[in-house]
């Protein structure tokens, strides 16, 4: 993705807000919906919002229900998004750039994973229509590695930074690992909420 948009963010400032988004679902065959979580987290690492979304298994909601989920807080003072992933719930693709624009901020795709890309599994998964869910992956561009302070990589899409100024926000945001705690805390809490509506 060619990031067009540079939105102003000052890393230097000790408490920037991110809002990290995760999920989580049960793996059966009968889940048609995945849990969405939001948290709003300085970079001094307090923890200041919550809230909640979801989107369809296999769907294409995945773009529109992170902009919602950003509206549902009514905050002007959240710097950036970032997001575990940009294909969740079984090929629902995120359009980050769609999201940065829609609400105005940087945003932040973050995968820890080599791959070798979804072009086979998406023709696999979708033998009807797997066109249409290639042309939306292939918009969202190739991930680019990066190398935290930690010594951990990550593999990340972004839109409205630059990808040294990627690289100084996720450090800025992280305490161990490869995982920033915007999106460590999401994860968990997705989890639990997930486990809570289920038991």
């Amino acid at each position: 993705m060619e990031n067009r948009t540079s939105f102003h963010i000052k890393l230097e400032k000790k408490g920037i807000r991110a809002l990290g988004i995760a999920e989580s679902f049960h793996t059966n065959l009968a889940t048609t919906r995945s849990i969405l979580t939001g948290v709003v987290m300085r970079s001094d690492m307090i923890v200041d919002g919550f809230v909640f979304g979801s989107t369809m298994i296999r769907g294409d909601d995945s773009t529109s229900q992170i902009i919602s989920m950003h509206q549902k807080l009514q905050r002007n003072d959240i710097n950036l998004l970032m997001i575990s992933g940009a294909v969740i719930s079984r090929f629902n693709i995120i359009n980050i750039e769609e999201v940065g624009n829609s609400i105005g901020l940087p945003v932040i795709s973050v995968t820890f994973e080599k791959s070798e890309g979804l072009d086979e599994p998406i023709k696999r998964h979708f033998p009807s229509g797997w066109k249409d869910k290639m042309k939306a992956y292939e918009k969202i561009g190739n991930r680019h590695e990066v190398k935290l302070w930690t010594g951990h990589s990550v593999y990340v899409r972004y839109y409205g930074l630059q990808l040294d100024e990627t690289k100084k926000t996720l450090d800025k945001f992280l305490k161990q690992g490869a995982v920033p705690e915007p999106i460590r805390l999401a994860q968990l809490l997705a989890r639990a909420s997930l486990h809570s509506t289920n038991g």
